[in-house]
């Protein structure tokens, strides 16, 4: 664990000036840094006043791009250095987890992940391999890397929500829907959800969901009968 980087980034704590009761934790996506999403912290605080947001930076430099980072390499696009590579980050992000999760004193079931584009292929293969089950993942512009991942017996299930724009030149939306099948195979409570004619981005409709989908997850809103 000693050679596992530490990571750290941007926060905000509560509005209410209290000790947090719950975690919103950020992973960006390629080419970023925790400074992207952690803009996002002012606007979900005023829904969750009592939520600790965090933003940690990926571990490595971009290989692709003069500036930012990347939680893995993207340049080999096959099946099976994308899964190295989210393999090779995967402890990092659960040694994050742990520590945070010790810091503040909160269990599992309060934790929140919400990733952005590589961020969203880090959480949810990651997610269902943490020691913890947390109370949700909200993944935008993603998709899931090895979907033979989840037939291991001894994953955890959170509840999941993608979110896609349907004119994603850089991830298409398609992806978040191949994904979503598979969780559902495998036993996942994954709803997918589409912002029509966005790119590669969250708009204001996808983040009005995303927000009452962390309502549900947390428990602060019923979940709606169907």
């Amino acid at each position: 664990m000693t050679d596992t980087p530490v990571l750290s980034g941007p926060e905000q704590a509560p509005n209410d000036g209290q000790k947090p009761d719950r975690l919103i934790i950020f992973l960006h996506g390629l080419g970023a840094n925790g400074d992207d999403l952690i803009g996002l912290a002012p606007v979900l605080g005023q829904v969750f006043p009592t939520a600790q947001f965090l933003a940690p930076n990926a571990p490595e430099e971009c290989d692709m791009a003069p500036m930012g980072l990347q939680w893995f390499s993207l340049q080999d696009m096959s099946r099976e250095q994308l899964q190295a590579g989210v393999d090779s980050v995967t402890p990092v992000l659960h040694r994050y987890l742990d520590d945070q999760i010790a810091r503040f004193s909160v269990t599992p079931d309060r934790v929140a992940i919400v990733g952005f584009s590589q961020g969203t292929m880090l959480a949810l293969h990651a997610m269902p391999k943490y020691s913890g089950l947390v109370a949700g993942v909200l993944g935008y512009s993603g998709m899931l890397i090895a979907p033979e991942s989840l037939a291991d017996e001894n994953i955890r299930k959170p509840p999941t929500l993608l979110i896609h724009g349907t004119e994603d030149p850089v991830v298409p939306a398609e992806m978040s829907k191949v994904s979503g099948e598979a969780m559902k195979m495998a036993g996942f409570d994954v709803e997918v959800a589409y912002s029509k004619g966005l790119g590669h981005s969250i708009d204001e409709a996808g983040l009005r969901l995303g927000i009452e989908y962390l309502q549900r997850a947390f428990g602060d809103k019923e979940v709606p009968e169907t």
